[in-house]
């Protein structure tokens, strides 16, 4: 089959070039050819019966037509009941004989043997039929010219038998046979034209079940949640991110529900009525309050779907987006200038702030007033500050991933640890609630002391601002992986945070707190990143009191120190494993 060269779609092809022959479809092909079949055995057994009366009635004592009609019948049962459907040749082969072939010969004996009582010239319209269809062009004229030659033979025949009025003979075979090219010309022309049409058809139908598929796959992926909602309420269709939009309830895990159901989607309710009352399309800040959470606010459009006749419905289509996603998107976006603008202001404030120490420096010296050497000590104590600053800035803008950095500092990780937890635990005032637990064995990791204190400060932090009051809500581990790197775990009893917030949990200006600049933890990934580590959070269980809870920890994995690259052994790594594994 040829297609036109602007006949693709992003789908496949989708149209065919008009006038190609198409009948390579098994099944419409399969039908046609027993219809014609069973036509034929039809048709002989009609012909046996109608001279079988013909004989019985005295009419005829002829019994050569009874043998004409039997074998005739007989003949196109066998073809209709042994034979296979198969495609008609373009050549008179065995298969043209033992059917078009088959009745040509019997309606010419038929006509031959009856004389001149009964006409059956209209019978040849069948094959002729049978050839178009079934076949090709060439062989439904080639049926047409052979049953114009027997009608031609016919009509010289009966001017020997009957020497009278021999034109109207040969007027009849001529006019009949003309019909027979015309009707094979044009039952070839419109069987090829049907099949075009339904093989256009399947290939469109076969485009709508991809494009629907595909429709299905892109809306199933997007991380904004859609709704098709009908006038009543009802919801027809959601998206996966609608449905954890709206939140866990059990109606919402059906396939339909209403959005009357729950108090807290009543602004959504409230929208889409708005937009049926108006007809047109609406947007507006909407919050969804679920059960047992915090609200949660999206920006919701609604879209009237056009209803194609005054019988169809129309549907509301609600695009939910999570307020918190857009402002992490723009906030991302703002990221990359934020870091360039940073760290040329740092760059700038470098030398002036230099400066200043300077002639503080210098004007300490010269003063003896008390008051005034305050004065140049706070100025002191601010100025080293915005030098530490300036510093962690030009730091975090370069990003720097080299080796040279973890590699210029040895940490012994347990001891560190236990001092950085006390010095917390007696500022934050929370003894009953940590519990450290550090490995036997000493750990020596390439990390910068002051770093790791703010990673590990942040992360308690966090720990204590959503953990319990419970006894050991907050849990310190440091001991070693199954690969012998340095690990140092802070776990805590609180509430599973929101996909939507897990996602983004490490982007910068990202927080679910108002109050909260959101650099804590993106921090404290440089920090770890600068030195060759990560960290990582999960949803993880711990045995507090013999009893599974629970909660959300975050693993950071150190780069051994140089000292420690080449002291690490399968056999070192097993005690480390398993004390590791006992604390979790």
């Amino acid at each position: 089959m040829r297609l036109r060269p602007d006949a693709q779609s992003w789908f496949g092809p989708s149209l065919l070039e008009p006038g190609v022959e198409q009948t390579d479809n098994p099944r419409e092909f399969e039908r046609l050819w027993r219809g014609f079949m069973t036509a034929r055995a039809t048709l002989g057994l009609v012909l046996l019966a109608l001279q079988g009366v013909i004989y019985f009635l005295g009419a005829s004592k002829e019994t050569t037509l009874i043998l004409i009609c039997a074998g005739y019948f007989a003949a196109a049962l066998s073809v209709r009941l042994t034979v296979r459907p198969r495609q008609l040749g373009k050549a008179f082969d065995t298969q043209w004989i033992s059917t078009i072939g088959v009745d040509i010969l019997a309606f010419a004996a038929l006509q031959l043997a009856q004389g001149s009582s009964i006409n059956y010239a209209p019978l040849f319209a069948l094959p002729v039929l049978m050839a178009s269809v079934l076949g090709s062009l060439l062989l439904a004229l080639g049926a047409a010219a052979g049953v114009t030659l027997v009608l031609f033979g016919y009509a010289a025949w009966m001017s020997l038998q009957v020497p009278g009025d021999t034109a109207s003979y040969f007027f009849q075979a001529a006019l009949t046979g003309a019909g027979c090219f015309v009707i094979s010309f044009l039952a070839n022309q419109i069987a090829t034209r049907l099949a075009n049409v339904e093989l256009r058809a399947q290939r469109s139908q076969l485009a709508v079940r991809v494009q629907r598929l595909v429709n299905e796959l892109v809306i199933e992926s997007l991380t904004d949640g859609i709704l098709v909602v009908d006038q009543h309420g009802t919801v027809r269709a959601a998206n996966p991110a609608a449905r954890q939009l709206l939140g866990s309830q059990g109606n919402v895990r059906v396939n339909s529900f209403d959005l009357s159901s729950v108090i807290g989607w009543q602004g959504l309710l409230d929208l889409m009525n708005l937009s049926f009352a108006e007809n047109r399309a609406q947007q507006a800040d909407v919050t969804i309050h679920h059960a047992g959470r915090g609200p949660r606010r999206v920006r919701v459009r609604t879209q009237l779907t056009a209803a194609q006749d005054g019988d169809a419905e129309s549907l509301c289509v609600m695009f939910l987006q999570d307020q918190r996603e857009m402002e992490a998107r723009m906030r991302t976006e703002k990221l990359a200038s934020m870091g360039r603008m940073s760290a040329a202001v740092a760059h700038e404030i470098r030398n002036p702030l230099a400066a200043i120490a300077q002639a503080n420096a210098l004007l300490d010296e010269d003063l003896t007033d008390p008051r005034h050497k305050q004065l140049t000590q706070m100025v002191q104590q601010n100025a080293r500050r915005l030098e530490r600053i300036v510093d962690e800035v030009l730091n975090i803008s370069r990003v720097q991933h080299s080796e040279e950095t973890a590699s210029s500092f040895a940490l012994v990780l347990n001891g560190a640890v236990e001092k950085i937890c006390h010095d917390w635990q007696g500022q934050a005032k929370s003894e009953h609630q940590l519990c450290v637990n550090l490995s036997p064995r000493s750990i020596e990791v390439g990390f910068e002391p002051e770093h790791l204190r703010r990673i590990l400060v942040n992360l308690l932090d966090n720990a204590r601002r959503y953990a319990s009051q419970n006894l050991d809500a907050i849990q310190v581990s440091a001991g070693r992986s199954t690969r012998g790197q340095g690990m140092l775990s802070v776990w805590s009893d609180g509430q599973p945070m929101d996909q939507s917030v897990e996602r983004h949990l490490f982007e910068p200006f990202f927080s679910s707190e108002s109050r909260s600049s959101g650099l804590g933890l993106y921090i404290c990934r440089e920090l770890c990143e600068g030195h060759g580590a990560s960290i990582a959070y999960y949803r993880t269980q711990r045995n507090l009191r013999g009893k599974p809870v629970e909660g959300n920890e975050f693993i950071v994995t150190f780069r051994p120190s140089p000292s420690q690259d080449d002291l690490i052994t399968p056999s070192d790594n097993a005690p480390e494993t398993s004390w590791l594994q006992a604390h979790r």
